[in-house]
């Protein structure tokens, strides 16, 4: 097993997809010893697991660490570990119930639809920059800067300030990758209690000077008594901003390096713009940012005739989820027409992405302004891949017009 799933291999992290298609035809679930985890890669199975209750983001709220088999992580961890603890993502009821319907109430479809306008501009004038240099690096002059800048500019982060949420967050989710070395631990916790601080103070200011943004919505959010504490308010923040612009990143960069391998769709899409909104979903699902999502089994479950027992922890595979041919025609072709896409790039259940519309409309802003502003756009080197597998995506992608 440990031939076919390589996630340290950077041949592997280039193209997982042809050892997908070895684990799938192999079996249901497969034990992996170098992360002790069960690999899970198909569809069915990791949909129906995303909404299985017997699973769960985290343990704690049911077992001790030794209960349940596992060591506590070091105390010098700490500052990553509350930060990342205390959010919505990992943490399972009653707390993930509570907090997120607080977080709903202040993240509205409305709040949402407020933002396009925002986004379409700042899409076009990022768009104007690279026109203007006749090219350069989409990865760092279009992908990053646009789903960090809606982020701050809907948490209300002043302008000065916003050079620091990119590295905070690089650092914080490197924490993420599978066994991550100690220089990576010590980068994360740096990271938390600085990125802390900060929104310490700044929820101190909204809490005497209240505006328009998230945070001071956050704040005034409350629900039959409840309100979020100020942990919760900071770990939420964080978490809007990691897990809000990671994959609107990473699907914009490895995207445009699958339309220019693809020229024949590429040119189909430029010729209609129509086809934009199922391109985008088709590019989520054909090469997906988020290849790996990680559950604790807290009861004995059963995959396929295997027994895994409570204490294991599972790794769901997204990106090999989207390419199974039990449930989608043809998967290893780039259809931007597919209709029928029930692709699980956002998850599903519980978890399923708060940001998954704001993602949506991001997507479409910068492939839309890119598609009519820069329409002899193609590739000027082969993208380097970053050594991460879970979060994955490219160094650079050097474009030129």
């Amino acid at each position: 097993m440990d031939a076919l799933f390589e996630p340290w291999s950077p041949a592997f992290v280039a193209d997982p997809y042809p050892a997908y298609e070895r684990l799938r035809a192999d079996g249901r679930v497969h034990w992996f010893e170098p992360t002790r985890q069960w690999l899970v890669p198909h569809y069915a199975d990791v949909s129906a697991l995303l909404r299985d209750r017997r699973l769960g983001r985290t343990y704690l709220h049911r077992f001790s660490h030794e209960e349940f088999g596992r060591t506590a992580p070091p105390p010098e961890h700490e500052p990553f570990h509350t930060l990342n603890d205390n959010g919505i993502l990992d943490l399972e009821a009653p707390d993930h119930t509570r907090i997120r319907r607080l977080v709903t109430k202040a993240f509205t479809p409305r709040t949402v639809a407020a933002l396009e306008p925002t986004v379409r501009r700042l899409a076009a004038e990022l768009v104007a920059g690279l026109k203007k240099d006749g090219g350069g690096d989409l990865l760092a002059d279009v992908a990053e800067p646009l789903p960090v800048a809606v982020i701050a500019e809907m948490l209300g982060i002043p302008e000065p300030d916003r050079y620091l949420l990119r590295p905070w967050s690089a650092d914080i989710c490197g924490m993420f990758e599978l066994n991550p070395s100690e220089e990576t631990a010590r980068k994360a916790v740096t990271a938390s209690a600085e990125f802390s601080a900060y929104l310490r103070t700044l929820i101190a200011q909204r809490r005497t000077d209240p505006g328009e943004d998230l945070i001071s919505a956050l704040i005034a959010a409350y629900d039959e008594g409840d309100r979020l504490s100020e942990q919760e308010m900071i770990s939420t923040c964080v978490l809007l901003l990691n897990a809000g612009h990671e994959a609107t990143v990473n699907t914009t960069a490895n995207g445009w390096w699958t339309l220019f391998r693809h020229p024949e769709q590429l040119a189909a899409l430029r010729a209609d713009h129509a086809l934009l909104p199922t391109a985008v979903e088709e590019l989520m699902r054909f090469d997906t940012p988020l290849q790996m999502f990680e559950r604790w089994v807290l009861d004995d479950i059963e995959i396929g005739g295997t027994v895994v027992p409570r204490g294991a922890e599972l790794a769901l595979l997204f990106g090999s989820a989207n390419r199974d041919p039990a449930r989608f025609d043809d998967p290893d072709r780039l259809d931007l027409s597919r209709t029928d896409n029930p692709h699980i790039t956002f998850g599903a259940g519980i978890h399923f992405c708060l940001g998954a519309p704001l993602a949506r409309i991001e997507l479409a802003a910068s492939f839309g302004e890119l598609l009519r502003e820069a329409p002899t756009m193609r590739l000027a080197g082969e993208p380097e891949w970053k050594p991460g597998y879970v979060i994955r995506g490219v160094h650079a992608l050097p474009v030129e017009l």
